[in-house]
């Protein structure tokens, strides 16, 4: 037991446990109770209450109920529990869950999408492991078919893009329904409370939320497990009470006969209604996405022995208390607390609530990182709030402006039935995003038989169209919401993603010779002087245009020369060992070098720090091993020795400061896109000298155009 917090921390950071004993399996359960589970526990705040709000309200009978509890005990078990859990939690990529786990796991193995400076090298990254080389029949056919129609590759990314923009619409979806709900519970003690205060009081919770995420969740965290096992026990034997108390017949609505009655009785409208239904599943992503801070078998015990059956007994009571309680079918869960535990269960809730939007806020804050690192979002500040845990971090202005939308939600909508109806179409079209990059993952990385592929493909897509397809409807009612975010958020990452893509075909297309530069050095004047150059690029191999143009304006440039390249591969993670791959550039009299800094999509380069003196001991430790200079011990002792005091002279930092610009022959489209769009995300976000952290009293800058 002593070596538990050592064990603990591993499992939250990127070394994951590979083999843990029965205890630490347990605590890491229970630790994750607050980090992933908030969401997923506070959905009996509003499930029924959402279900019956439109037509089927008309319908709130005995068998309504009972075929809407079944509904919601087979849904929990066949997508929560049969296709997450059992599933999806496998297809993690070194321990790391979520959508772009999948589509890393894709772009490796059936290289679908590579990012534009990628290396060979890169392959042998011991994260980057592909396991068996052998191919089967339905796997080769879909590799050739992404090879033989680049497009299609085009296509996943969107529809990769499509199903990250939804996850971001949950964080602003997640805090204020679960808010708004726990605090209208005070209604029914406080009946002449105008609705007006309740929308301030979750305003100013959300606010609260919001403003302490700067100061980062480790702080608070020892609490999030303690105040979910509490709400999670509290409604678990509250249900039981209300199963025991109001109608025990409900047990009898686990059957599935239940759900051919409902559909059969209600027809349309209780089609419709499943849109609520569904709201009883969110948070499941959750637990795939938050993999890498948990060991995959604790998530698992967390959820089968805890979480499950926990929930369901919550929704039974609830079912049994709203059979016998038609009326109080808008306000059935606070109604269904007994009187003497009423208070301290709403105070629970409300800290329920929040620990529930910590989760979401926490999990965006991930998902724009990744965003970054694949050059799909604009470069934004990136603050690590652990010096200890991996992954926590904290990013102020996708921070503020999800607060900001949370409280233009809760302002504008003020009713959790519409705010409902948006929710479930972000929930269900995440989760069919999942379910199709599964499908792909079984064929190509698993290489499962067809049969297996489209047996999973059928039986979990069919039920997420169903359901789907129901929240459709709500569009009118709530239901734009997500889309109207999505498609913003999918706008500006696609857009900056195909701006920096052109920006670095031009790179790569205009990259200068060496040899041409060193041989025009006679007739421009160009010198030598004292010092190391950092020049920072994005070409793995080659001059960038650049730094031409940088020696035909100002010939002069140091005696030691370094190509910088901070790029990122489609691994969650590189270890510092195979962090700096280095290599020459032309013969040794130039003096010149490529360094490489890699990182995975996991991976926050914090603040390049000490990375002069690394850098420098890495290009050292490259000429002391370089190969075919063993006999030449003392040039190699003088080299070593011309680069230490060429660090001792000083470093400069070379940056292109360059604008994209649509050519004149382009469309009207693709000009808005790059002139405007683009050049204003490009004007208003972190420039790259803030990103890596360069001294400005040793930066220098080269302005260029890009013509793309």
């Amino acid at each position: 037991m002593n070596q538990s917090p050592t064990l603990i921390e591993q499992g939250i950071s990127h070394q994951h446990l590979k083999a843990v004993s029965c205890a630490n399996v347990l605590t890491l359960a229970y630790q994750s109770l607050g980090v992933i589970y908030g969401d997923l526990s506070t959905s009996p705040l509003y499930v029924y209450k959402t279900t019956f709000s439109g037509k089927l309200s008309l319908h709130e009978n005995d068998e309504e109920i009972f075929g809407v509890f079944s509904f919601i005990f087979w849904t929990f078990t066949l997508i929560a529990l049969f296709k997450y859990v059992f599933i999806v939690l496998s297809a993690d990529d070194n321990g790391e869950g979520g959508t772009f786990a999948l589509y890393s796991l894709l772009c490796r193995y059936a290289k679908l999408r590579i990012l534009p400076n990628h290396q060979e090298m890169d392959e042998k990254l011991s994260t980057y492991a592909m396991g068996s080389p052998g191919e089967t029949r339905q796997s080769a056919a879909v590799k050739s078919f992404f090879e033989k129609h680049p497009k299609s590759q085009k296509c996943l990314l969107i529809f990769v893009l499509l199903g990250t923009c939804m996850a971001i619409g949950d964080s602003v979806l997640t805090p204020t329904i679960s808010v708004l709900s726990a605090v209208s519970g005070v209604k029914l003690k406080i009946p002449e409370l105008h609705e007006n205060y309740v929308v301030i009081i979750s305003c100013i919770i959300l606010v609260a939320i919001f403003s302490v995420q700067r100061y980062g969740t480790h702080r608070v965290a020892f609490i999030f497990a303690p105040i979910s096992t509490a709400w999670l026990l509290s409604i678990s034997s509250i249900g039981v009470y209300n199963t025991i108390k109001w109608n025990p017949r409900i047990v009898s609505a686990l059957s599935p006969v239940y759900m051919y009655k409902f559909l059969r009785s209600t027809g349309v409208e209780g089609w419709v209604s499943l849109g609520g239904v569904v709201l009883s599943i969110t948070g499941v992503e959750t637990m795939f996405a938050d993999l890498g801070h948990f060991s995959s078998l604790s998530i698992k015990v967390a959820f089968s022995f805890f979480v499950y059956p926990c929930l369901i007994l919550a929704y039974m009571g609830e079912a049994a208390f709203l059979s016998k309680n038609h009326e109080d079918i808008q306000r059935s869960f606070y109604k269904a607390i007994p009187e003497p535990v009423f208070w301290p269960v709403f105070i629970v809730a409300t800290f329920a609530a929040v620990v529930g939007s910590q989760a979401v806020i926490s999990a965006t804050f991930s998902i724009i990182s990744q965003c970054c690192a694949l050059d799909c979002f604009p470069r934004v500040k990136i603050i690590h709030t652990s010096s200890k845990i991996h992954g926590q971090i904290y990013i102020p202005e996708v921070n503020w402006m999800l607060m900001c939308l949370c409280l233009a939600v809760t302002i504008g909508l003020r009713d959790t039935n519409m705010i409902g109806h948006a929710y479930g179409l972000a929930v269900t079209s995440v989760m069919l995003v999942t379910t199709c990059l599964m499908t792909l993952v079984m064929t190509i990385v698993w290489k499962q038989r067809i049969i297996t592929v489209l047996a999973f493909l059928l039986c979990f897509g069919s039920i997420e169209l169903l359901y789907f397809s129901a929240c459709v409807y709500k569009i009118p009612e709530g239901g734009w919401i997500p889309i109207l975010l999505s498609l913003t958020f999918m706008a500006v990452m696609y857009i900056w993603n195909y701006g920096t893509t052109k920006k670095h075909e031009f790179d790569v297309e205009n990259k200068v010779s060496m040899d041409r530069i060193i041989a025009l050095g006679p007739s421009i004047g160009m010198v030598r002087v004292p010092g190391i150059g950092l020049v920072y690029t994005n070409l793995v191999t080659g001059v960038p245009a650049v730094f031409g143009h940088f020696v035909t304006n100002l010939p002069a440039f140091h005696r030691i020369l370094v190509f910088v390249c901070v790029k990122s591969v489609q691994v969650p993670y590189i270890g510092e060992e195979e962090r700096f791959v280095i290599s020459r550039v032309g013969p040794k009299e130039y003096g010149m070098f490529r360094s490489v800094v890699r990182y995975g999509y996991r991976d926050v380069p914090r603040e390049m720090y000490d990375f002069e003196s690394r850098l420098v001991s890495a290009i050292a430790e490259f000429v002391e091993t370089e190969p075919g200079l063993e006999e030449e011990g003392t040039n190699v002792k003088e080299e070593c020795r011309e680069i230490m005091e060429a660090k001792e002279a000083g470093v400069a930092y070379i940056l292109g400061h360059s604008y994209a610009k649509a050519k004149q022959s382009s469309s009207m489209l693709k000009k808005f896109a790059v002139n405007v769009v683009f050049a204003f995300m490009s004007t208003n976000c972190r420039g790259t000298d803030t990103v890596l952290n360069v001294p400005h009293t040793s930066l220098l800058e080269v302005g260029m155009v890009y013509y793309v």
